[in-house]
């Protein structure tokens, strides 16, 4: 068989099995052995299991449970309630100053959390209801939280960025700092849409809110600041070069349990042990569909599909932006069904060689891969953070917080175009931290 009717063969079947109800890994598994055994015979199987424990031989790889745990103890806490709370009183007396609030606390949680539903879980179940008793819309409330909380995969540290560095084998250091500008240029781009939406069809009760005075603006910072000064800690041992992201990963998730033990009293072993458990099944359930999608690339590769792809495109006389335009379009599709980790695991090795023959940057393009991704996350069928607002918020239907997440939406695709006119907002910081690639 052909290898670009063969690659069509393998999406299909691939698509229908993920469709089954099978888990991702499983899923992928299933597919790449069963192409293997038809078209390479029962001796390739020999080879799986030696791929899928070599995917895992990484060093790097210990990055993520770690993450996980630092993000874990901060979700276990009060501290998303202590930020939200926080940059309610420094902004309260701002025109839509509530909303903008809840956008602050959802991208600084997201940064401690590396969790999209985590974060719209802790923010939501404070802000949302604040939000509707100061007359702000059921659809702003709900929608401003499930965008907000998609920045959790693109601000670093981000546990989706260390995977499409390992699988595509890019620095991560370089990919966390590729992350900050286009984070801050969605964080910027959520606000001003939230203020002009307060300031066209706001009410006056929206603006009367409580005054602070400033002793009680300072109270509330020593909860918070602990926490940040950990996140600019971590950052700077891996850009200083004091440790690798690996090593300071572990001490983020030490000092961070150590902080939720010291500050907010939580010594319960039974909740110490549901931090670790919970962390380690997330943990095992992303390093299980890391080792799955090793198998299925070297099926991809052993095959010639994927190297047949790659010349196919590289073949066509198109311009390398309507390519780009495809494989954006491929991107949405595929996080509109499948979560962040499995579309990365699953499509890196397909795009990467398509990215570099069109000469665009692989940071750039990881940035430009995650926002697709976070766009997933609020939109059906799947639409991850929609039904994590709906089950903190069950009084607001469904459907109103799909339509209050829509700008969002757009306010994301705008930074895709923003981002493809002006590629430095994304490559800057790196080439000005770790130099020129």
């Amino acid at each position: 068989m052909d290898p670009l009717s063969l690659g069509l063969l393998v999406a299909l079947i691939t698509v229908l099995v993920l469709f089954s109800g099978v888990s991702v890994a499983v899923g992928l598994l299933i597919v790449a052995g069963g192409f293997l055994l038809i078209f390479d015979g029962a001796r390739s199987l020999e080879l799986m299991p030696e791929i899928f424990f070599g995917k895992l031989n990484s060093f790097a790889l210990l990055a993520i449970p770690m993450f996980i745990i630092m993000g874990a103890a901060i979700a276990s806490t009060r501290a998303g309630a202590d930020l939200y709370e926080a940059l309610e009183r420094w902004l309260t007396r701002v025109p839509g100053g509530l909303v903008m609030s809840n956008l602050g606390a959802c991208a600084l949680f997201s940064a401690m959390s590396g969790s999209s539903p985590a974060t719209c879980a802790a923010i939501g179940k404070m802000g949302i209801p604040e939000m509707r008793k100061r007359g702000y819309s059921d659809e702003v409330a709900s929608g401003s939280i499930a965008a907000g909380g998609t920045l959790g995969i693109l601000i670093p540290p981000s546990v989706t960025m260390i995977v499409y560095g390992i699988a595509t084998e890019t620095s991560i250091g370089r990919l966390f700092l590729a992350g900050v500008m286009p984070g801050l240029l969605l964080v910027g781009l959520f606000m001003v849409w939230s203020v002009f939406h307060t300031w066209r069809y706001g009410d006056a009760a929206v603006f009367s809110t409580r005054s602070y005075s400033l002793r009680e603006r300072l109270e509330i910072l020593p909860r918070v600041i602990p926490f940040m000064i950990i996140i600019v800690g971590v950052l700077y041992a891996m850009y200083g070069g004091i440790a690798t992201p690996s090593e300071t990963a572990a001490v983020g998730a030490l000092l961070c349990l150590l902080i939720a033990m010291i500050i907010y009293r939580l010594w319960s072993p039974i909740k110490l042990w549901g931090i670790l458990r919970d962390s380690t099944r997330e943990s095992v359930m992303i390093l299980f569909i890391i080792g799955a999608a090793g198998v299925f690339s070297y099926m991809l590769s052993s095959l010639y599909i994927t190297q047949s792809i790659a010349e196919w495109i590289s073949a066509l006389d198109v311009n390398r932006w309507v390519l780009l335009g495809v494989v954006n379009i491929f991107l949405l599709i595929a996080g509109f069904f499948l979560p962040p980790v499995a579309v990365i695991l699953m499509a890196a090795p397909i795009l990467m060689p398509i990215i570099l023959a069109a000469d665009f940057d692989p940071y750039w393009f990881a940035v430009i891969l995650t926002i697709n991704m976070e766009i997933g996350l609020i939109s059906p069928p799947v639409g991850l953070n929609l039904y994590v607002i709906n089950s903190i918020a069950p009084d607001i239907p469904l459907k109103k917080i799909l339509v209050g997440s829509l700008p969002y939406v757009g306010c994301m695709v705008l930074a895709i175009v923003i981002l493809c006119f002006f590629p430095g907002i994304a490559t800057w910081l790196p080439d000005l931290v770790m130099g020129p690639v």
